[in-house]
Formats: structure tokens, C-alpha cells, sequence
């Protein structure tokens, strides 16, 4: 069933937030309840669907937060399902609990479930659409990964789905929760280092086409629905696709799912960091629940960098925030008075005395291709065993979970998590088609560019049975 047009929702139903707006999501959430005791009444009771390495991540972020129990997992890989029914299980044992977590392939049956108050959305973007709809439907709250759709589309209905079935849903943009980022806004916002003429934000580069060759599916794996709606036939399965595990001896993915960098699965660099990066971007500048008028690729007209233009006049280009960095992802704010970088870990301003000590950090260095690999090698070693991680974010879950409780909005709520989705959308729209595309933030549309309007990122058709719900 072809999707509805992105008119159908207009920026006064989008719930556009403004720069005053802004200000209370720009608070760092209390860690503790009461102290650390919670009442029957307010625990939480979470159910995981998708359980690569980023869930295991997650699960062990949430783990740390008072009141969590987890009840199930979904998964369309056998062996991912007993890996994380292991892990829940032990750390259920250290918590005095029963050691249960039931395990489901399709997660229809796991929405089911009238214990389960909360889920979090661990797939691929491809399925990030259908899977918090139908959790918004069957009543239940939701943590979802960014970014937070495969298309535009994807993204506006999920808003009208999310604040029509009355729900929570955090993005799991977890940089909003980091005080690093927070104090990057705060200053922006203040007017530290003046009006805002230029934002450098480096995130990556654009998804390129399938090139994996096809090979044999493993019996443990469901490829067809991992598919799920996608409609391409040049997709195949390839292990690179969903890394696979073993189970004895216990062997970790070797790397992330590599369906983020495919055209015809994902979005590259451009939302894989562009919803860290280009989110707190919009955050500062006033633009969350809006977007850029103009967006022009790289390349075109011997332009340099991807550039995002908004009506306010300021310019955002993907390049590096460190002229010496050139693989970094960061970002450099560049004012009528100054300037501030930031990035994980690390805050600097033209004006020193701005930036309190404790947030400071280091400048990130320049590293050989062996050092970085080695560092990233750590990562996901710590992030496969439940430890300490750059996607472990507890503050983050532990603000999704106040919100549950509280029916407050979560600091990284579904529109801000459309915007910045829309924004990475666009900008591999424009680079897909090589010349500038103009984007109204006010109609959410693209005017009278058909060919725009007709791109997969926009919206596409679903494979059947699947359909987008209205």
C-alpha cells in the first residue's frame, strides 16, 4: 500500500519546538527515584526487540536504572535470542529476581503481552516504523533507536501514531543527555558567542550501492523477515548484513551490521552520526521540529561539502569541526563573537572561562588507522559483554524511564527525533540526485519537485503483506 503524502501532516499538527521551547529538555534528568527503592507500582517492565550488539549496549544501560525489569526479547536470529535471554537472566539473579525472559521471533506476539509496559526498538531503521507504531497501538511506551525512520514519511506518521495513542517515546539520541552537549546549547542559546552564522558538523559520508555478493542463508536466521517491508530486489543476504554470533564457544559479532552503509538498507554516515550530530546541531540553532530550506550536495557546482541552508540564514556544511581532524565526528559553532567545539568528551569556546573544567575533557588526537581500529575493537569488546560503552548511556534510559512514570515527554521526544531524521533524509535525497533540493519546513514538503517527492527517502512502497498504518 503506498504510503500518504508528507502534506498530510502539516508543522502546526508536527508540534514544531522553538529555542524557548528547548529549555526544559536541556536539563539532566535525576538519576534516582526517591532513592533507590521502588515501589511495586513503579517498576518498569521492558521487553527488547532486535538484539545485536546495540541492544546488548542498551539492556545493560537500562539494567542500571532502579525499578527495570525485563520480561522478553524478539529476534529473527535464534542464537541472538538465547545470547540475550543469557545475559538477562544472569543479571536478573544479581538483582534478586526470577530468571525468566521468554523469546519471540515475531514481535506481534511479544506486543501481546499485557505485563509489558515498555519496549525498546533495537533493528534495523527499516524497521524502526512499524515496530514502535504497533507498540504505540498495543499500548505500550518506547525506546527507539536512531535514527528514528528509514524515510520522511516513516517518521511523520510515527509522530501522529506516538501522540495519538498517548505514548512515551525517547530517541536513542543520547548525546541530548550528555552534559558536554548540554552545555554546547546552553552557551549557543545564551548568545555566548553571538548570532550563529555557520555550524560545521561532521558526521560521515553518504550510504553507496549494494555491492555484496549473495551467499547461502544460515538455518538460525529468518532473512526473509528481517526484510520486512523493504521492497528491492537487488537486497540478498550477506553476513555483513546481520553478523553473525556463536554461541560455544560464545564468539561476538565482528562488527556492526553493515546494512547502515547500503543505499538500499540504510543511510550511511548521514544518519548513523548525523542523529547524533546534526540533532544537537538543530537543538542549538532553534531548529528542532523544523529544517533547512535548502540542501546542496557535495560536488555540485564544485561545492565542497554538503550544505544545509535554514531560513534564518544560518549555514551548516558537513566537514570536519578540526581542521586537523579530519575523520572526527564533532561539531564547531561559528558566531559573530566566537566559537565552541564539541564533540564526546570534549568542549571548548574561543572564551575559556565558559566552559566549566569538568567538561572541558581532552581535544581528541589524530590517530593512525591502527589506533583507531584497535580503540573501536575495545568498544564493541566492552559494549559485547555488557560493560562500559560509548553507546552506553544511562542518564538517557534513566530519563525515558522517568518519563514513563511521570507521562512527561523525554528529553529526546518523537518530533525532535522526525526533524532530525527529515534533515538526514534530505540531505542523501540531494546527494542521490546530485543538484539542490528545496525543502518547505513549515508544509513538510518538497513544492513542486516531483522528483524529490518520488524519491525512496521520501516515502516508498512496502514489500506485501506489510503497509504503512494510518
Amino acid at each position: 500500500m503506498k504510503e500518504k503524502s508528507n502534506q498530510e501532516m502539516n508543522r502546526r499538527n508536527f508540534l514544531g519546538l522553538s529555542a524557548i521551547g528547548l529549555t526544559g529538555l536541556t536539563i539532566l534528568p535525576s538519576w534516582t527515584i526517591n532513592g533507590t527503592r521502588i515501589a511495586p507500582s513503579d517498576r518498569v517492565v521492558m521487553g527488547f526487540i532486535g538484539l545485536g550488539q546495540q541492544a546488548l549496549s542498551d539492556f545493560a544501560g537500562f539494567g542500571s536504572v532502579p525499578g527495570i525489569q525485563v520480561a522478553a526479547c524478539c529476534d529473527v536470529d535464534t542464537m541472538k535470542q538465547q545470547r540475550f535471554k543469557k545475559r538477562v537472566e544472569a543479571w536478573q539473579a544479581t538483582k534478586s529476581q526470577a530468571t525468566r525472559c521468554d523469546m519471540y521471533e515475531n514481535y506481534e506476539e511479544l506486543l501481546e503481552r499485557k505485563d509489558i509496559d515498555a519496549i525498546e526498538v533495537a533493528t534495523p531503521d527499516h524497521w524502526h516504523a512499524l515496530q514502535t507504531i504497533h507498540a504505540c497501538q498495543a499500548g505500550k511506551d518506547v525506546y527507539v533507536q536512531k535514527p528514528l525512520a528509514f524515510t520522511i514519511a516513516e517518521g511523520l506518521q510515527m509522530v501522529k501514531v506516538a501522540r495519538g495513542n498517548k505514548r512515551i517515546v525517547q530517541v536513542g539520541s543520547q548525546q541530548r543527555s550528555s552534559k558536554e552537549f548540554q552545555k554546547a546549547i546552553e552557551l549557543v542559546q545564551s548568545g555566548a558567542i553571538g548570532h550563529i552564522e555557520k555550524v560545521y558538523a561532521k558526521v560521515g559520508a553518504p550510504p553507496k550501492p549494494l555491492d555484496l555478493p549473495e551467499m547461502p542463508i544460515p538455518g538460525n536466521l529468518n532473512f526473509n523477515l528481517w526484510m520486512g517491508p523493504l521492497n528491492d530486489s537487488k537486497i540478498h543476504y550477506h553476513p555483513d548484513l546481520c553478523p553473525p554470533i556463536s554461541l560455544d564457544p560464545e564468539e561476538k559479532e565482528k562488527l556492526w551490521g553493515a546494512w547502515r552503509w547500503y543505499r538500499e538498507t540504510g543511510n550511511g554516515f548521514t544518519a548513523d552520526w548525523g542523529a547524533h550530530m546534526f540533532d544537537i546541531s538543530q537543538a542549538a540553532i532553534g531548529m528542532d521540529g523544523s529544517g533547512p530550506s535548502l540542501i546542496t550536495p557535495a560536488g555540485y557546482n564544485g561545492q565542497k561539502y554538503l550544505t544545509f541552508k535554514y531560513l534564518n540564514g544560518i549555514e551548516m556544511t558537513e566537514q570536519p569541526y578540526l581542521e586537523d581532524m579530519e575523520g572526527a565526528q564533532g561539531i564547531k559553532f561559528i558566531g559573530t563573537k566566537g566559537w565552541i567545539e564539541v564533540a564526546r568528551g570534549y568542549l571548548a569556546c574561543s572564551d575559556a572561562s565558559l566552559v566549566p573544567a569538568e567538561l572541558a575533557g581532552r581535544r581528541p588526537k589524530k590517530m593512525t588507522p591502527e589506533e583507531r581500529k584497535k580503540m573501536y575493537e575495545e568498544m564493541q569488546k566492552s559494549a559485547s559483554k555488557g560493560g562500559g560503552s560509548f553507546e552506553i548511556s544511562s542518564p538517557h534510559m534513566q530519563n525515558f524511564v522517568d518519563s514513563v512514570r511521570s507521562r512527561k515527554d523525554t528529553i529526546a521526544p518523537i518530533e525532535v527525533g522526525c526533524s532530525t531524521n527529515t534533515l538526514c533524509c534530505l540531505g542523501n535525497i540531494a546527494t542521490e540526485l546530485g543538484r539542490p533540493v528545496s525543502w518547505n519546513p513549515a508544509t513538510l514538503s518538497f513544492g513542486d519537485d516531483k522528483e524529490a517527492a518520488a524519491h525512496r527517502l521520501n516515502s516508498y512502497e512496502y514489500r506485501n503483506p506489510y503497509s504503512l498504518c494510518k
